[in-house]
């Protein structure tokens, strides 16, 4: 369903670009390597699209980071923190080189647009990382194996992708990285391939968000390891930015980060 704006959203969704799609192949890496934000560079972008990220240097070799980075590592083996920049099937979409991780462990985390851009039969490849996947299927010192010893127990790991525009939450699309709610157990999986997400109900953003649930959750909140792979994420086509006449005044039609 398309939000109804008004006001500049509103003129900005008359007028949003076409869709093109990132695979994050414009992003240098050395061979099985990351960039999380070390460098204190912030937001970084990818075929015109803006990522949220956050470092955090606590001393002591303590660190941190939310929101997204981009890996090449393909290590679909090793379990736990370590490996936690690594797509679980061992590349990116297609066998490319290059994807996307995010991390909410401080709470959602975004994506921003120059422009607005239809969304209409476009969407994204979506996957879990090695670390989460090997923690739902064998569980570990923090995380339930899923399923439980038996295989009974109905657990699930679920992203949801919100879109907005100019501020205004629009629609909600889930997808299951993980489903053990099935009668038949045979049915269960974790999602071991990169899977394409549908969009197009999202309509016209210049916003994406991302959030994690998970079945698993303790006094300190999820158990599961809060983390996603992606990988060819629709972006607006390039352009040169949209003018339009609001009030007599000329506005340049760029969503600019609050």
């Amino acid at each position: 369903m398309v939000p109804v704006c008004t006001g500049v959203s509103g003129v900005l969704g008359l007028l949003s670009a076409s869709a093109a799609t990132t695979g994050f192949e414009d992003l240098g890496l050395p061979a099985e390597s990351f960039y999380n934000g070390s460098d204190y560079g912030g937001n970084w972008n990818s075929g015109g699209a803006e990522f949220e990220n956050s470092f955090t240097d606590f001393g002591g070799g303590f660190t941190s980071w939310d929101g997204f980075s981009y890996s090449n590592s393909t290590d679909a083996t090793t379990p736990g923190f370590g490996n936690q920049y690594s797509a679980y099937p061992g590349s990116g979409a297609g066998g490319s080189s290059n994807y996307a991780l995010g991390f909410t462990g401080s709470g959602p985390v975004s994506t921003f647009y120059p422009s607005s851009f239809d969304l209409t039969d476009n969407g994204v490849m979506v996957s879990n990382t090695t670390y989460a996947a090997l923690s739902m299927l064998n569980g570990d010192s923090f995380a339930k194996k899923f399923g439980g010893v038996g295989g009974e127990e109905e657990d699930w790991f679920l992203l949801t992708i919100s879109g907005s525009l100019g501020g205004l939450a629009g629609d909600s699309v889930e997808f299951y990285l993980a489903d053990f709610r099935f009668a038949d157990g045979a049915s269960d999986y974790v999602v071991d391939d990169w899977t394409y997400v549908d969009l197009g109900s999202l309509g016209v953003v210049d916003q994406l968000t991302f959030s994690l649930t998970s079945s698993d959750v303790g006094m300190f909140g999820m158990n599961t390891p809060a983390y996603f792979a992606i990988d060819n994420l629709a972006v607006p086509e390039p352009s040169s930015g949209l003018l339009v006449i609001l009030g007599g005044t000329w506005l340049l039609g760029r969503r600019r980060r609050a």
